[in-house]
Formats: C-alpha cells, structure tokens, sequence
C-alpha cells in the first residue's frame, strides 16, 4: 500500500520554520542532528538540490546556499535537479526516471507542486514533495525519512498518474543525490562465493561509475549494494566526510555515480532498469524500495556506528532483542545422517551449552531423496528412510537435552530431479524454448505466482503447525535466476519485463504473511552465504550468513568490512574446521557476532570441550555488549599485521576487545605498539582483564593494574599479540 496511506501521521505542516518562501522560492531542508539535504524551487519552480551537508545553526541561511555555488543558469545549475528527468532539455546528467506517456511522448519536465512535513510513529521525521509534469497528470512524490538521532536518511519516490493509460517507465529511480565537493573516493565491495566483501578503493574522476546486480536473486553474489563515498580525499576511522549506504532491496539494483566537468557528484539509487520496463496503471501507484544512508564528517567508525544503531533500532526484526547460540550439523555429516546419528549430536549441543541444534540440508524428499544437491529440493516431506519419526522425533529428543531445534530449508528454488517439478512445470522459471541452465543444479520458483507464494509460505507454515515447538529457520536461496520467463505472466498477460520487480515484491508477500502468523521465530537470510544481505530483508530476519568462508583469519577480513553497514547481532560466525588456525583463535573470531559452531562436538578432546566451554560461558557473559554496543575499530588488519575491535556499551563502563594476529610471516614482534581505544570516558578508570585462555595459557596481562580512559585513548594498551599470543581477548571495565 502506498506509504502516505500506511502511516499515522501527526499533520504538523512545518511551512513557516522548514519551509521557507522568498519570492518565488521555496526552500526545504530535510535535517538529522548533524546532516542536512537542501532542495530548493528555482524561478521555472524546477526542484534543485542546493546543500548536502552539516545543518546550520540558522536555518533561514540555507535559501542562500545557491548563491555561495552559483547554481543558475545552463551546465552546473542543470546537474543538481532533485529528480532528474529524461526527455527535457536541460539535463546534462544521468536521470532518476525516464517514462513513455499514454500518448507515446517520451518527455517528463517535473515542477515542483508542494510539499509537508510529518512526524511518523516510530519517531522520524517524513518531508514529502509532489512533483508535476508541466503538460500530462503525471506525479512523483520524493520521500525523505529522517532520523535525527542517528543521522540517517531513508529516501525513496512514489510514481502515479492519471493518463488515459498506461504509462511506461523505462527508469524508475528511489534517490538522486548532489554533492559538492572536488574530489570522490569510492568503497565498493566485489567477490564470489566463499570471498564475499572483497573492498576496492576508487578515485572517481568525471564520468560514470556504476555498481549493479543483474542476478535476480541471490544479488550480491558478485557484489555489493553496500558502499562509502568519502569527500575530497579518502576518510579514516576517525577522519574525513564519508557517505556511507546502500540501496535496501532484495532484487537488481543499480548504483550510479558521476563525477561532472566541475567535480561535482550526482548520484541515482534504484531498481535497476536491465529489462525491467514497467507498464504503469492509472491511479496505481509504484513505490521504489528505500536508499538509506547516513553522511559522517568524523570518519567511517562514526558512519557505520550511525548505521548500525538505525538497523538495529529501527528495521532489524527484533534489534535490540537476544540471539540463540547454536551447534549446526552441516559440516559434521554434510548429507549422510539419520535420526539417530543426530539424536547423538544433540548430547555435543547440551555439552557445549548452546542454545539449538540446527538441522542443515538433506531431511527432506522420498522419490527423489535428497542425498546430494542434485535431487529432491521442492519436495518438503521428511525423508522416511534417514526419519522414519520424522521431525516431530528430532524437535522432542532435542528437548530432552535441553536444547531447542531449527531446521534449514531452501523454498524458493527447485531440483529438475523432483516431484515438484514433474508436477508443477509451469511454476518454474524457465525458457521453454531454450536448454534449462542450472545454478547448484536448481532453477527457482515463480515467485510473481500466487500459487507459488501459498506453496513457499505453506512449506514454513506446515513446520510450524506439525512442530510447535520448532524455534529456528535457516532460509537459504542458492541460485541467481537464468533465462527467467514466467509462464504466470505470460498466461495473464503481463510483461516479462516485470519480472524483476514482481519477484521481489512476491517474496516480500510470503515473508508478510509468515511474520504476520509467527512474528518472532529467529530466522537466519542464508543465500549461499553473504547473497542476500539488504535492509529490506532485515525487517523479516533476525540474521544473515556472511560467508560460506568460515576460515577464522579470512573471517576477520570478511567480517571487518561487513561491520561498516551491520551491527554485530545481525552476523551468524560459525567455528568450523577451515583454516589452519588454533580453535582458541576460532572461536574468538566467531565469538564477535552471534556465535554458532558447526563441528562434531561429540568428538572434541576433553580440552578442547573444556575451552569451548568456558569460551561460551564468557560469550554470553559479554555477547548484550557485542550485540548492543557501540563498535570501534582500531586497528586495520589492511594496513597493520594486526586487527584490534573494541565493543563499548553505551554508558562506557564494559567492553570487549578483540585482538588478533593476521600476518603469519616472521615479522619480529608486530604489536610493539600499544592499541589506542576510542570512546572511553576519559575520567573513568579502567581495569583491563584476558579472557578465553586455552589450558593452562597464562595471561602477560596485569590484572591489577588501572587506567584512565584518557590514557588509553591517548597513550594505548599493548595486548601482546604474537606469533605465540595469535588471538587476545580482553574485557575492560571501569572501576
């Protein structure tokens, strides 16, 4: 439903203190605590962006800021429109939306119309400006939600018209932005599976940069909706202005910024348009998925903890709640278990002290077993050879030790090798004419089907009524969609071309329906690891997996950069088997986020059970702290041999710091440096405590000894990371 339609909002119309009126002007800023976008009508009431920035003390002064940049006339005063549009003849940059009108004519010249400013439920502020099309009844509304605590702007359009027909949009964009600085350096993430988040720092000279999913699903396999733009030159932790973002959809997305003759930038945020054409209904309007960003002038740490603080505040199911700790049996017996071989894991989970056993792939199919990948995805019924008691067994054993149970599934993809698929072939997405092209072996589902969503929500909602008691679902979608056609369209006359969109939205549908019946089930965004991992999604899911990657020393990179868009409580880290690293070092790493193993605990030497043990008895002893903290970064394993992070809770009384070797090569001592922490209070004193010692390690930290806040800050604390210390974990708290 369209948003201003949704919301319950306080008419509060702040024309006279937010929206200023000189002459034939009208300038509206929209403002957090720190930031400020500016838009202001020019003389033909076209709608220009004439401030990204600080908030000023004096908002009467910012009506002026087009003077200070001279923002008139042909070239640069055509480049900051605050919705570019194609078809008139004053753009000199990329547009934010390109249409064909009802009568053919591929011309939209947007005026500006009005604008309010609302107060939302949840807290925000909501500047709403409706834009004209000089000639045709053509509207886009831009919505700009501001949280002003945080520092951090949602920003999306709603498109409608009152043509007599439909309207094409060939581009429909969720944001413009213009920024007025010199230079542009941009952080954008590539990868593929198992090197999820791989940075790449750009110097954006004039022209076109462009990041861009055209996958389907799965859209982050080889990229990132995720990135920073710092201002003039590139920003530290603690330095530099820095626009850090992403586009919060679950689909193709397409991420445009260019750099003008007079370096200036001008960036567009939306769907990405790759045959995605929409056929637009009168009096139906389309509304773009949010741009959410936030713009630090202290460097990327305050950037990200402002990001950080709105998911876990505002969008992330369940933010500021707990998580479960968990024991996962995937790469203990991959596909070959039965219900016994199980049963004898859950002991391992009660050993441990973690909170769930989680059942992975491979439960599930009869005619087709599903014995590898390459049969039995679609067909939900418990393989009655490996379950003969099915899971209803496996939910009560499980109790019987003390621990809950969750369970893996994958419902929107399909093996070839299934009675779904004989069944049910016009719900697959396939070219019918041309040979099936598999991704692990499996095709996915048509989503833009009703069916198909009653089947995928059906295939959760069963779970729950044969197991009550079920407390945990890994969602998991492996494939990108190849030759996508969708028989449903096609029967009910619709383009292919909405595919795109319509697959996302129906996605959206069942993820609706099934927190609408189970509004708190943790459920864990899989996708192959690190495929899925948008805000949009976070409303549904409690977490995501990073990486199918779960060596503890690439982790440390892997979650390194992850933590500049997402809180910890979000990231699922796994201790496993990969690498060639000490369990202590591990299971530290895993330790910085929702902690999970993935072994055959059963297995482990008495000293290595005794040390998980204790390690996860340390965990939930700090992990509110890890979770709802405040995230620091201190040292960069990019430019040093180490990686240092402190987790500060709010009142700066606790936090947990972890340390860790990651250069093997004999360096001599690389932590003769002492690691200086931030965001202590400088008047408190601070005793600093190891923790997670292996055996009979001794810690070469003094217990005894304190500090104040401004010393550590200024001076530092030496965690003696060595060759023989490779992982150190200190708790400090003041005194």
């Amino acid at each position: 439903m369209y948003y201003l339609g949704t919301i319950m909002t306080v008419a509060l119309l702040f024309f006279f203190a937010i929206t200023r009126t000189n002459a034939q002007k009208t300038t509206i800023p929209v403002e957090t605590e720190h930031v400020a976008v500016v838009l202001q009508t020019d003389k033909d009431h076209h709608l220009k962006i004439i401030h990204t920035g600080k908030t000023l003390a004096a908002k009467t002064e910012y009506e002026l800021a087009a003077s200070a940049y001279h923002l008139s006339g042909p070239g640069i005063g055509s480049n900051n429109n605050a919705f570019t549009a194609a078809g008139t003849d004053n753009n000199f940059v990329e547009p934010a939306i390109a249409v064909v009108h009802a009568d053919g004519n591929n011309s939209l010249d947007l005026r500006y119309e009005k604008n309010t400013v609302t107060t939302t439920p949840d807290g925000a502020t909501l500047t709403t400006v409706t834009l004209k099309d000089a000639v045709y009844p053509f509207y886009v509304d831009l919505f700009f939600k501001a949280w002003k605590k945080e520092d951090v702007i949602e920003q999306w359009s709603g498109i409608r018209h009152t043509e007599k027909g439909n309207v094409l949009l060939n581009k429909y964009a969720s944001a413009n932005l213009y920024f007025f600085g010199k230079d542009y350096y941009l952080t954008s993430y590539n990868g593929e599976w198992a090197k999820e988040m791989q940075p790449e720092l750009t110097q954006l000279k004039q022209g076109m940069h462009t990041i861009e999913s055209r996958l389907g699903t799965r859209e982050n396999l080889i990229g990132s909706p995720n990135f920073m733009l710092a201002m003039d030159h590139p920003a530290t932790e603690t330095t530099g202005t820095v626009l850090l973002g992403q586009l919060a959809w679950n689909g193709n997305y397409s991420i445009q910024l260019e750099t003008d003759a007079h370096k200036k930038m001008h960036l567009v945020a939306g769907i990405n348009p790759y045959q995605s054409a929409y056929q637009l209904k009168p009096g139906t309007p389309f509304e773009t998925p949010r741009f959410v960003y936030t713009l630090s002038f202290n460097g990327t740490g305050t950037g990200s903890r402002n990001l950080q603080s709105w998911l876990r505040d505002h969008q992330l199911l369940d933010g500021k709640g707990e998580r479960f700790t968990l024991l996962n049996n995937w790469e203990a017996t991959y596909f070959d278990f039965d219900q016994e071989k199980l049963a004898g894991l859950f002991k391992g989970a009660k050993d441990l002290g973690v909170d769930l056993f989680l059942l992975d792939d491979g439960w599930f199919g009869n005619k087709y077993p599903r014995n590898n990948d390459k049969a039995g995805l679609g067909d939900w019924q418990e393989n009655k050879k490996k379950l003969p008691d099915g899971i209803p067994y496996l939910v009560e054993e499980a109790g019987k030790q003390g621990v809950k149970f969750g369970i893996w599934i994958e419902p929107e993809m399909v093996n070839p090798k299934s009675e779904l698929y004989e069944k049910h072939l016009d719900w697959v997405l396939r070219e019918e004419q041309r040979p099936e092209i598999y991704f692990r072996n499996q095709l996915v589902l048509d989503l833009t089907n009703p069916e198909v969503q009653d089947f995928v929500f059906g295939i959760v909602d069963n779970l729950f009524k044969k197991n009550p008691k079920l407390a945990f679902i890994k969602w998991d979608c492996n494939s990108p969609v190849f030759n996508g056609h969708s028989r449903y369209l096609e029967k009910n006359k619709i383009p292919q071309s909405h595919l795109w969109v319509e697959y996302t939205r129906g996605l959206e549908k069942v993820l609706q329906r099934i927190r609408a019946k189970y509004p708190k089930v943790p459920m864990m965004l899989c996708s192959g690891g690190g495929g899925r991992t948008d805000y949009g999604l976070l409303k549904y899911f409690t977490e995501f997996w990073l990486s199918d990657d779960t060596d503890p020393l690439e982790r440390v990179f892997i979650q390194w950069n992850y933590s500049y868009y997402y809180p910890a409580i979000t990231m699922c880290n796994h201790v496993t088997e990969w690498g060639k690293q000490p369990l202590k070092y591990r299971v530290d790493v895993a330790s910085m986020g929702k902690l999970g193993f993935d072994i055959k605990a059963n297995e482990l030497k008495p000293e290595d059970m005794a040390f998980c043990k204790e390690a996860i008895k340390n965990y939930n002893g700090f992990k509110d702290i890890v979770w709802h903290g405040d995230l620091y970064r201190l040292k960069d394993p990019y430019e040093t041999d180490i990686a240092s992070l402190l987790f500060l809770n709010r009142e700066q009384t606790k936090g947990i710091v972890f340390n860790y070797l990651t250069n093997w090569r004999y360096v001599g001592d690389p932590a003769l440096d002492p690691v200086k922490f931030q965001g202590l209070d400088p008047n408190k004193q601070y005793r600093i405590k190891e923790l997670n010692l292996y055996g009979g390690q001794k810690s070469t930290i003094d217990t005894k000894k304190t500090y104040s806040g401004d010393y550590l800050m200024n001076i530092g604390f030496n965690p003696n990371v060595s060759l023989r210390r490779s992982s150190v974990v200190l708790s400090i708290e003041a005194i």
